[in-house]
């Protein structure tokens, strides 16, 4: 099948979410399971050129991405990814217990994000946000309701040598693609 020049999205498949190192490297890409939706929207600055009581000209930059991602359920591991603070894990079968605690003194680390959908042009189309900051974590017990994990940030240009500068891209793949 040929490569669209339209794709046509459909659905959130898949989310995963690394650490990176302070040279911008990505870690080992964790899960965030049960993902329902991973929103973007990029943010610009404009400046304009005045001259003889009109506007001239207009230049618009970008300055990064703001982001959304909910999902069902919680996951631990991808808490610590996206917000910081650790997990500490005691007893065994069947009094085993996990905790992820935050501390006051932490802070919000930067890490990667990338979403995928299926494509009913074929294949897939991916969402990457290279340098990922989360401003915002919340969820909610609530009668007669399943978990939701809130998560929102911004992203900023990347660091890392290979994608140098890079706030997000948008990827069409012909032949669907795990995210790796």
């Amino acid at each position: 099948m040929a490569l669209t020049t339209i794709p046509l999205p459909y659905g959130l498949r898949d989310v995963k979410v690394a650490t990176l190192d302070a040279a911008g490297t990505k870690g080992t890409l964790v899960d965030l399971p049960n993902a329902q939706t991973f929103e973007f929207e990029e943010t610009t600055s404009t400046q304009e050129l005045r001259g003889d009581d009109t506007v001239v000209a207009k230049r618009t930059t970008v300055d990064g991405v703001a982001w959304t991602l909910e999902a069902g359920g919680i996951s631990l591991e991808a808490c610590v990814v996206m917000f910081g603070g650790a997990i500490t894990s005691s007893g065994t079968t069947p009094a085993q217990k996990k905790q992820y605690r935050r501390l006051a003194t932490d802070a919000y680390p930067s890490f990667f994000v990338e979403g995928q959908s299926l494509s009913e042009s074929g294949g897939d189309f991916h969402t990457v946000v290279y340098n990922a900051k989360a401003e915002k974590f919340s969820g909610s017990h609530t009668d007669q309701e399943f978990w939701v994990t809130h998560a929102e940030g911004s992203g900023v240009g990347s660091i890392a040598v290979a994608t140098l500068g890079a706030v997000w891209d948008h990827v069409q793949n012909e032949t669907k693609l795990d995210i790796v």
